[in-house]
């Protein structure tokens, strides 16, 4: 059945199991974890409904045809398959591509671009405090915490999640002394998933390591609805009459 976008004839958009579908004749080996490690990576950037849902539109798609069969047919790390894809964000064409690669007409959107440089995007303290609506106070006690990590003085997309999450949590009268226990769950769940995929992290070869940093994602996702469900359960005892 097609989507309301599709009948409306507005831009389509795709599940990730639409997206796989799509892909899978071409590429029997790609998987959702590896799409998955591809966002994370900062190659794609699908938009989100408001339940977290990822939805593909038609540039994400074809960038994922040029990601897998760059490494599939050309064995290209991705580091080098990441420098094509800034360059035809900026709106340059990329140079020294391999011999047969085309770039599909509809791989770079406005939006999607925007989306990509805002992946890289480093925060300067008050840049932080102003994105997520922090106080000075908030901040230092996120920071004394261990919540929030500076690079050189500067902070990435993650904290940025970090810092608006605690914010809105401190509306509800939840302190950052209270969400310690994230912290330590995060840690030890962190430890779980590098004891599971150990034996591929252990290999030096380059296969190996985009396959362990994949693994990795997905298990975390996993462990991330476990606790989810777990959690949702116990709000569903509250309404039990």
């Amino acid at each position: 059945m097609q989507s309301t976008n599709r009948r409306n004839g507005a831009a389509a958009v795709l599940n990730i199991g639409e997206v796989l579908a799509l892909l899978t004749t071409d590429f029997p080996s790609v998987t959702a974890s590896k799409i998955r490690f591809y966002e994370e990576k900062g190659l794609i950037s699908p938009q989100r409904t408001p339940a977290g849902y990822r939805q593909f539109r038609e540039s994400d798609v074809e960038r994922l045809r040029f990601v897998l069969g760059l490494q599939r047919d050309h064995y290209l790390p991705l580091k080098v398959i990441r420098d094509y894809l800034d360059d035809l964000d900026a709106g340059l064409t990329p140079q020294n591509l391999p011999p047969g690669v085309s770039v599909a007409p509809r791989m770079v959107s406005e939006d999607l671009a925007r989306e990509l440089n805002g992946r890289s995007r480093r925060f300067t303290p008050e840049e932080l405090l102003r994105e997520s609506g922090a106080s000075e106070q908030l901040f230092e006690t996120m920071l004394s915490y261990g919540l929030v990590e500076s690079h050189r003085g500067t902070f990435d997309d993650h904290a940025l999640k970090v810092a608006q999450a605690c914010t809105a949590l401190a509306a509800h009268g939840l302190e950052p002394r209270h969400l310690r226990p994230f912290q330590a769950a995060a840690d030890r769940e962190f430890g779980l998933v590098e004891r599971a995929v150990a034996p591929l992290s252990s290999r030096k070869d380059s296969t190996s390591a985009v396959r362990a940093a994949e693994a990795a994602r997905e298990i975390a996702e996993l462990c991330l609805s476990l606790h989810s469900a777990l959690v949702h359960a116990r709000i569903a005892d509250m309404e039990a009459p």
